[in-house]
């Protein structure tokens, strides 16, 4: 398997998915291994190609490498399509124009289930609403003059048309087109308006869409989304930047790890290039037979309860990243165990991390 050799190159061609929002700039499933496994159980050395179980009802899993598709413009479907051939098996998105081509996403799902590659069931699919602040005002699926509800419906329903898998909008066995998880970008300015957006998206649950998420949230607006009594579904994910000036969001994962939510890490590779090239990812990378970037994924999935948002748009780099972390995995499970259990531990302590 060829490697990439530096972080330049990395930063050019594969850059880490990052989810947009203004103000605040802000994956796949392995071709083997399709244990389901819940966070609380699930040792670290054997975690890092398995799916995580969200938290609530409907059961729903989710892959560790989710394919992100920011920025991808006029490639969106054919990069869908080819994450989707090469092995990926979430998908992430958003209904913000400015970013994403929704539409496109929908049709390189399409084209992936068409041809017999996949069906609805095994892949996670994923979208976001986003409010005025992160929309370009020209184009946008809602009347930004609208009431937030309203807003939230018009939305809705364009990414259930932009991704539905058939023709009568039903996929094979399904009840009918529905999102694994939606996503709120970002919480908005007014606590109560966050809430009112929160509510209007629930009352989708868990039918048209299964899960809700939140996205470049802090620690207390999660916290709150918890604790408030009028709040019924809780997050199952949350979508976040991991990086030095967040702490690498330490805090808010162990939050998340004590509520059995799934952490979704976005700037992974991006925000990191002295994380690629330190001494224990570069050690990793060399024991386990791997390029850095897969090695410094590695690790990163090997925080408990955590996946990455992969947005590389070279089909050798997505083969590289699956089969890479499968590689890593089968050796810390054989000789390299112990080697794996140091290396992770110095990486928790590089970043930071208080166990």
């Amino acid at each position: 398997m060829s490697t990439r050799t530096t972080i330049s190159r990395t930063l050019k061609f594969r850059t880490t998915q990052i989810l947009p929002f203004t103000p605040s700039p802000h994956q796949p499933h392995l071709p083997t291994n399709h244990q389901s496994l819940t966070m609380s159980t699930t040792p670290l050395t054997l975690a890092l190609s398995n799916d995580l179980t969200l938290p609530g009802s409907p059961t729903t899993t989710t892959p560790r490498l989710v394919y992100g598709t920011a920025w991808k413009k006029d490639q969106t479907a054919d990069l869908v399509y080819q994450a989707l051939k090469t092995g990926f098996r979430g998908i992430d998105t958003a209904a913000q124009p400015r970013h994403y081509q929704e539409h496109l996403v929908g049709d390189g799902l399409r084209r992936a289930i068409s041809e017999g590659i996949i069906t609805r069931k095994c892949v996670f699919l994923q979208t976001k609403f986003t409010s005025t602040s992160g929309q370009d005002l020209d184009n946008l699926p809602y009347d930004p003059s609208a009431p937030l509800e309203e807003q939230v419906h018009a939305s809705v329903a364009s990414s259930l048309q932009n991704l539905a898998t058939g023709g009568d909008g039903k996929a094979e066995g399904e009840e009918g087109t529905y999102l694994d998880s939606l996503v709120l970008h970002s919480p908005l300015h007014h606590r109560e308006d966050t809430l009112r957006v929160w509510q209007a998206l629930s009352t989708y649950v868990p039918h048209a869409i299964r899960h809700l998420g939140i996205a470049n949230t802090p620690l207390p607006t999660l916290e709150m989304l918890f604790s408030h009594p009028d709040v019924a579904v809780k997050p199952a994910v949350v979508q976040n930047r991991f990086y030095r000036d967040t702490g690498y969001e330490s805090a808010l994962r162990r939050f998340c790890r004590a509520k059995g939510v799934v952490f979704q890490s976005f700037w992974t590779l991006t925000g990191n290039p002295a994380l690629v090239k330190s001494g224990v990812v570069a050690e990793l990378a060399r024991s386990a037979g791997v390029g850095r970037e897969v090695a410094y994924y590695s690790l990163v999935l090997g925080l408990e309860g955590v996946t990455i948002l992969d947005g590389t748009t070279k089909e050798e780099h997505m083969r590289e990243d699956l089969e890479g972390i499968e590689k890593v995995e089968i050796w810390a499970q054989g000789d390299g165990k112990e080697a794996w259990k140091r290396a992770l531990a110095d990486f928790k302590a590089v970043i930071g991390e208080v166990e």
